[in-house]
């Protein structure tokens, strides 16, 4: 299990957060991941294994005027 934006799901085994992300339909250059209190770069979703345990806050950046 997991902890995504307060709210707990099933993880199987390891998964990448890029596929994680995808998988569930973030268009990642709209928002930004915190893991277990760190921010996690961009650039490191497709290497940032999440593993059972793991606390996600995940923001979408919403435009407007």
């Amino acid at each position: 299990m997991i902890r995504v934006n307060g709210k707990e799901e099933a993880l199987e085994g390891t998964v990448l957060l890029e596929a994680y992300l995808r998988e569930k339909g973030y268009r990642t250059e709209r928002i930004a991941v915190e893991k277990n209190g760190a921010i996690v770069p961009k650039a490191q979703y497709g290497l940032t294994e999440l593993k059972a345990g793991d606390v996600l806050e995940i923001v979408s950046f919403v435009g407007g005027g």
